[in-house]
């Protein structure tokens, strides 16, 4: 397995630092609104990441923070008269629906800043004592940059190129910085803002600080990956290496991952240019688990454009891959169906019943065109695990489950063996899994109304007045629900 590593700008062979474990941090949101589709990205491809780990067999310790103390959160605590701790509890538990929507399992720990000030603090009085942090004349605590001579071994930048950029929040005492590329470890409290006492002041940790601590106290002193957006690797992990690798003498992490940004109709997410868009406001137009699969179309290391036109595409393609899995399901059922009427025959000792059933119940093994089906299959996995292996090239491995979908669709027939059948549908619910795709479609209980609609829809059938049946059937179609007249009776769906 290769890993595209940011630190050394190139694929490197995957070595954990414990053989079959992997010890992964994923900076998370700051929680003052609804996670946008931006923050969506990160959380996808890196719980796409840890599931095909634990598909190859290691144990993952995958710990991925809330940042609850912000300037943003005090903001809006302040617009609503309501403390700080209410609006991040509030979009922590909103943040964790949307994650579940999108099928992100939870992390092994989902560490929150506020519940960690004290091992902040244990962090700076460290990084005070060895001479890489001091304390200006307000008490404000700013990391000696200069003290970490592989400061900007990350962004690929020296001292020199590092006067701009910084994304730290502008603080009373500022001016008592001794280089302008040091940054705030603590700050102290302004009025109204939560704080908390220090030997410095009262005040609150500065925001690089946090990432630094819980990695440490969940993870250990060296982990092997940190991941997280394109757009945190300066000034947030970068300070976030030259903050651990003082304090704890060791290097920080291994492999750096980083995914690409997120455009929406080309241009660059923003609220003044009306294109900015929620999770939330998505899952009113679409399966979240669309939104998934389009994330996962491309590399994650490129960019990625959002459009309306990208998401049908999304949809067509989920839905082929559910449709095929729906068919090999109602194959699969048929055949054990008829398995069980046959076991029913042989066991009232009708022999040429129990012979008849026996021969619509498919052949238990599978024939020789299946088994060479099967090994096609098999090289298909392979496939796919070579793009995973390959710094995690989703898009080249959903393009074999495609193809897989396309061998399903062309050998699997009523005639198929219960092995065959199962065996393609296995294989592809296992891989798509791996991709956080639900291939299941859960429909939700019609409401009377809608089933009474179809009842009455049904007997306006028998009665041959077809007319009606036309007219309730575009009643339905306009409430969203699709009917489908087969064999097996009337199949719904919602459109």
């Amino acid at each position: 397995m290769k890993i595209f590593n940011t630190l050394s700008r190139r694929k490197e062979e995957f070595v954990p630092l414990e053989p079959g474990k992997v010890k992964m941090y994923v900076c998370g949101p700051t929680v003052y609104n609804y996670i946008h589709i931006g923050n969506a990205r990160p959380m996808i491809v890196f719980d796409t990441v840890r599931r095909y780990f634990e598909y190859k067999g290691y144990e993952v310790n995958f710990v991925s923070n809330f940042t609850d103390v912000d300037d943003k959160i005090i903001n809006k605590a302040l617009e609503e008269g309501v403390d700080a701790s209410v609006i991040s509890e509030r979009f922590i538990a909103e943040c964790k629906k949307d994650m579940a929507g999108l099928n992100v399992k939870p992390a092994t720990t989902h560490p929150q800043a506020t519940k960690e000030i004290e091992g902040m603090l244990a962090m700076i009085h460290t990084l005070i004592e060895k001479g890489h942090a001091y304390v200006a004349g307000d008490g404000t605590v700013y990391f000696r940059t200069e003290s970490f001579p592989e400061y900007g071994k990350l962004s690929h930048k020296n001292l020199d190129e590092l006067q701009s950029g910084f994304r730290e929040i502008k603080v009373t005492g500022e001016e008592g910085k001794e280089d302008p590329n040091d940054f705030v470890l603590w700050k102290p409290k302004k009025e109204g803002e939560p704080y908390w006492e220090s030997p410095w002041c009262e005040g609150r940790p500065g925001w690089h600080i946090e990432c630094s601590v819980m990695a440490k106290r969940y993870l250990g002193d060296e982990i092997d990956i940190h991941a997280g957006g394109e757009d945190l690797i300066f000034p947030h992990h970068e300070n976030e290496i030259a903050q651990s690798e003082c304090a704890n003498g060791k290097p920080f992490a291994k492999y750096w991952m980083h995914n690409g940004f997120l455009n929406i109709d080309n241009k660059k997410m923003s609220k003044s240019l009306g294109n900015f868009f929620t999770v939330r406001e998505i899952s009113e137009k679409y399966d979240l688990q669309v939104l998934r699969f389009f994330m996962l179309s491309a590399h994650y290391r490129s960019p990625l454009n959002f459009s309306a036109d990208l998401m049908e595409a999304s949809k067509n393609g989920l839905e082929r891959i559910r449709t095929a899995v729906g068919k090999l399901a109602e194959l699969q059922q048929k055949a054990q169906a008829a398995a069980g009427q046959a076991a029913a025959g042989n066991a009232a000792g009708d022999g040429a019943q129990a012979a008849a059933q026996s021969a619509g119940a498919g052949k238990a093994s599978m024939t020789a065109a299946e088994q060479e089906n099967v090994a096609a299959a098999k090289d298909l996995v392979a496939k796919y695990e070579a793009a995973m292996d390959d710094d995690f090239n989703t898009a080249d491995a959903v393009s074999a489950i495609f193809e897989l979908v396309k061998l399903s669709n062309s050998t699997a027939d009523e005639n198929s063996s219960p092995a065959y059948v199962s065996y393609l549908k296995d294989t592809i619910e296992k891989l798509c899994d791996v991709m956080g795709i639900v291939t299941e479609v859960k429909h939700e209980a019609l409401d009377s109304e809608i089933e009474a609609m179809i009842q009455a829809r049904q007997e306006a059938r028998k009665a041959k007045n077809y007319a009606l049946a036309d007219e309730i059937r575009g009643k339905l179609s306009a409430m969203g629900i699709i009917l489908e007249d087969t064999r097996e009776g009337v199949k719904w769906k919602r459109a």
